[in-house]
């Protein structure tokens, strides 16, 4: 069974910068599209980004576009997100997720296979 833990949240400041990180065990993330989804208070769930197996390929939300960079180490069997130019609106709980799959699929904002538990990040000054 494959298992998600993500970790790299906190509190930062307006314009600031984050990077999150989420190791899997259990099994190998070769063969995974891996990808990270947000959860604020009264929201709905939202799909932040993806990457391919291999890495090559990327899709990212509107709303991070130019600001957040998803990459992964499969050595590592870890995945990152890195988050620039952070704003408030950015606030919420972050899940690491994976699906069973090599490519992120059409419509993966909608849902995935795996996730982890999450860790909180809070922009505000």
């Amino acid at each position: 069974q494959l298992q998600l833990v993500e970790s790299g949240g906190g509190l930062v400041q307006p314009g600031g910068s984050l990077r999150l990180s989420c190791t899997a065990s259990g099994r190998t993330l070769d063969y995974y599209a891996i990808g990270w989804f947000r959860q604020a208070p009264g929201k709905e769930r939202e799909g932040v980004s993806c990457v391919t197996s291999s890495g090559g390929a990327t899709n990212y939300a509107d709303s991070v576009k130019g600001r957040f960079t998803i990459s992964r180490d499969n050595a590592q069997n870890t995945v990152y997100l890195q988050m620039n130019s952070l704003k408030p609106e950015d606030t919420a709980v972050y899940y690491c997720a994976a699906w069973a799959y090599y490519q992120c699929v059409t419509g993966w904002e909608s849902g995935y296979d795996y996730r982890g538990q999450g860790t909180q990040v809070t922009v505000s000054s």
